[in-house]
């Protein structure tokens, strides 16, 4: 059988870039070269797409703090809709890498998570490993994706939103008085934990507002659920399947950007160790939210669990593949290997995108 060409798309313009490096790397070395033929493309801190050195795409890649893109010698690529030739070297035109079957973005945040990647591939006409344009971009926005969830009686912590041109009217006391102390800031439109603060008192609540808001125009301020960080993956698309749950058990006061990426911060147990009620009332919650919100392909569900309480944080359309990262172990303690996840991915983009071509394009 044809290999399948996949173009594997990492790094970009989002303060989560150094994440989606140490994604790539994970995702480009489970695709078995007898069955795919991989094209890596690397999108620079400055939105610049780049065809990188194929066999060392990265540089210092086994830490979250100094990995970085290997451009040096790599040619700026444009990518233009074409039935023949969709990737293009723009100084050397010949050693184009052509037509793709499908791509993966590993993007993380925004211009890679929220839609944009979603919709200029679909502009394009190729097959895209994560959600659709809408999903993609509800899923990013937690304001969004809260009110979705309230209104399909899906459980999750009271918040509060405000927009830049509101912050003088943020009162400490009025804030607490509703959601109770402590309280998360955090960007509306951002993943990782960054710039995502827990705050106990008056002086570091407006210290947080103002590190929020220069990740975003907009912020949550969202009540602390003081309870278990349990975690679901979502496979699938119109059907999808749920894995077992996990926890995080960090070292940190909470989840931090540390606690997720450094080796040693971390303790994840999966299977978690909890009642089969709650086991399946999360793994309910996690198939009806992916499906409220018109997921497809992936999604990473997390929760709080308060005793008998269950509350959706959010949903994380483009999840982690890093060492560290729980989708991809989620699945594994599931039945499903790292490989076969990847391969499973890739077929249900190529499953979503002969779908979406059934339908008519005239009248």
């Amino acid at each position: 059988m044809r290999k399948i060409k996949v173009g594997v798309i990492f790094g970009g313009c989002s303060p989560e870039h150094e994440i989606s490096l140490l994604s790539a790397s994970n995702v480009i070395r489970a695709l078995d070269p007898k069955k795919y033929d991989v094209v890596l493309i690397g999108i620079d801190k400055k939105g610049k797409w780049i065809l990188p050195d194929q066999h060392n795409p990265l540089l210092d890649f086994n830490r979250a703090d100094s990995v970085r893109l290997n451009s040096s010698n790599g040619e700026h690529l444009a990518l233009v809709p074409s039935q023949e030739t969709q990737l293009i070297c723009e100084e050397d035109a010949d050693h184009s890498p052509g037509k793709l079957d499908v791509i993966f973005p590993v993007l993380h945040g925004p211009m890679g998570e929220d839609g944009t990647i979603q919709g200029l591939l679909r502009f394009v006409g190729i097959p895209c490993v994560s959600a659709g344009v809408l999903s993609s971009a509800m899923c990013m926005d937690k304001e969004v994706t809260k009110h979705l969830l309230i209104q399909a009686s899906l459980p999750t912590p009271k918040f509060v939103c405000v927009r830049s041109h509101e912050k003088h009217l943020i009162n400490y006391e009025d804030v607490t008085k509703k959601l109770g102390s402590p309280v998360f800031v955090k960007p509306a439109n951002l993943g990782s934990s960054v710039g995502v603060h827990k705050v106990k008192d008056q002086d570091s609540f407006y210290a947080a507002i103002e590190d929020a808001f220069l990740y975003d125009h907009k912020i949550l301020i969202e009540e602390a659920i003081v309870g278990r960080e349990i975690e679901v993956g979502v496979l699938g698309n119109e059907n999808p399947d749920v894995s077992l749950p996990g926890e995080a058990i960090p070292d940190d006061d909470w989840y931090t950007y540390s606690s997720k990426y450094e080796e040693g911060k971390l303790r994840f147990v999966v299977p978690a160790d909890l009642p089969k009620k709650t086991v399946a009332a999360v793994q309910n919650y996690a198939k009806r939210a992916f499906l409220a919100l018109s997921c497809q392909g992936m999604a990473r569900v997390d929760f709080f669990v308060r005793g008998e309480e269950i509350f959706i944080n959010e949903l994380n359309t483009i999840p982690g593949f890093t060492k560290t990262s729980a989708f991809p172990r989620l699945w594994k303690a599931s039945g499903v290997s790292y490989n076969e996840l990847i391969e499973r991915l890739i077929a249900l983009a190529i499953e979503a995108h002969e779908k979406d071509k059934q339908l008519k394009r005239s009248y």
